[in-house]
């Protein structure tokens, strides 16, 4: 699992933000396009991806993406 490919991963969820404003050190939740909607997107594509069960706390207690991935890291 790479932060790389996680970071790829996880703007592919956003219609409407450039992929390239996503970086390992966005805070994901001020992303203009960022909502609830979003958060299952994500959700849905670690569990397909990783095979790992994220929670909204885990998305909760993130702020950056790298955070996020870390939190999936740490369940792998």
């Amino acid at each position: 699992m790479e932060l790389k490919d996680f970071v790829e991963k996880f703007a592919e969820q956003f219609d409407d933000t450039d992929a390239s404003e996503i970086k390992a050190e966005t805070v994901f939740k001020e992303l203009e396009e960022w909502s609830s909607l979003i958060a299952l997107g994500v959700i849905g594509m670690v569990d397909e991806e990783y095979d790992i069960t994220l929670k909204g706390e885990d998305i909760r207690n993130s702020i950056t993406v790298e955070d996020l991935f870390n939190a999936v890291k740490a369940k792998a």
